[in-house]
């Protein structure tokens, strides 16, 4: 098992969380060959960033997500269902391009929603202050077919 640590080179991950460029990468890999080229399998850990999709606050995550790939030669002899298959990549036969293997990889084990705590309340959607910090927060609500007649009691002072 093979051990490296690098800053990522492009965010790995999505628009809302990822880890982002020059955020500390660690691979720990170990390569087999077979007969068709090179099978790569170990874990990548990193610390995505991103923000909660409910309050809009910063959102830190351990990632420690599986990696695995099958490199092979250019001239070997492939079956349909390995050209399709995503863990199936190139290998010229000298350099192993891990970048969209770790950046499926990262992507992958992200939430799609990420969240600073599962019960976050998030903003109020009238004026946007965080419920959180404010748990009785409420406006008062007037049915719009009223509005008329508040807007006379208003009026009247």
């Amino acid at each position: 098992m093979e051990s490296l640590t690098f800053p990522a080179p492009v965010v790995l991950g999505t628009d809302v969380i990822g880890v982002p460029v020059g955020g500390d990468v660690e691979l720990e890999l170990s390569f087999e060959s077979v007969s068709d080229g090179i099978w790569v399998s170990g874990s990548v850990k990193a610390q995505a960033v991103g923000e909660c999709v409910r309050c809009l606050d910063e959102v830190r995550l351990d990632v420690d997500a599986p990696v695995q790939g099958m490199f092979m030669f250019p001239d070997s002899q492939r079956e349909a269902d390995e050209e399709e298959s995503e863990d199936v990549f190139e290998f010229d036969g000298e350099t192993i391009e891990l970048e969209e293997v770790v950046r499926d990889a990262v992507a992958t084990s992200l939430p799609y929603t990420p969240l600073c705590s599962p019960d976050c309340p998030g903003l109020c959607d009238q004026c946007g202050a965080r419920l959180a910090d404010d748990p009785d927060h409420e406006h008062e609500v007037i049915d719009p077919r009223w509005s008329a007649l508040q807007n006379l009691r208003d009026n009247e002072g």
